[in-house]
């Protein structure tokens, strides 16, 4: 871990920009997905950025009860990304884009963390959140050689039905794809302590006036907000 809020703007780095998935490129991935009859797996890469190559010439210090005896005020020149680096995202990202590029796949002109590669009529399709990699392929065999290659090339989890991916909870059967938030909401409600709560139409009885309560301990504002 390197103390990245040290770094100066325009000294120790300049561009730190990695394109990463949105929301709704999610979606409509989802929807491409359930048209075309796909399945949609999941991996992630472990440790993703310190993966990544370092361009600049870049000095850390030792770290604290891991110095050298021989030599305990000599710094260290880096070659890979560390975490807490400015440039450890875009690193990353440029390592993963190349390596995919290499192997034939073709990076997307809007959404360029989408990935496509074409198997004649077949196809696999490949949309990356940071170390977060969801995909699918027309055909199941080419999901498995995708896994197979990250795996051979990277630190990688065992691929799987993709579940969740950025807070939904997703369902993938013969109708179709359902995207919902049950666990999220579930954990909302145990987190406040309203998850044995009686379930109401409305929040209170309609005729109820409000007044303000003098009596009562004040509420914790943060608290209170996170309940609305």
């Amino acid at each position: 871990m390197a103390k990245g809020y040290s770094q100066q703007e325009g000294i120790d780095y300049t561009k730190t920009f990695a394109s990463v998935a949105h929301l709704k490129e999610i979606r409509i991935l989802l929807s491409f997905v359930a048209h075309h009859g796909m399945m949609l797996y999941q991996m992630d890469v472990k440790s993703a950025f310190l993966n990544g190559i370092i361009k600049e010439e870049l000095y850390v210090e030792q770290p604290p009860r891991f110095k050298s005896s021989i030599d305990p005020h000599h710094v260290f020149e880096l070659n890979k990304a560390l975490y807490g680096l400015k440039q450890a995202p875009q690193a990353w990202y440029e390592k993963l884009s190349f390596f995919l590029t290499e192997n034939g796949f073709i990076r997307g002109k809007v959404d360029t963390a989408q990935c496509l590669k074409n198997y004649g009529s077949q196809f696999l399709i490949v949309q990356i959140y940071v170390d977060d990699i969801i995909f699918g392929a027309t055909n199941d065999s080419s999901c498995k050689d995708f896994s197979k290659l990250m795996q051979a090339e990277f630190k990688m989890s065992m691929m799987e039905e993709l579940k969740f991916f950025l807070g939904l909870q997703i369902m993938q059967i013969y109708e179709g794809i359902y995207i919902h938030q049950t666990k999220y909401v579930k954990e909302l409600l145990k987190k406040f302590k309203m998850d044995d709560a009686k379930q109401m139409k409305t929040p209170m009885h309609p005729t109820i006036v409000l007044e303000l309560d003098k009596e009562s301990k004040k509420m914790d504002e943060k608290t209170n907000k996170g309940m609305i």
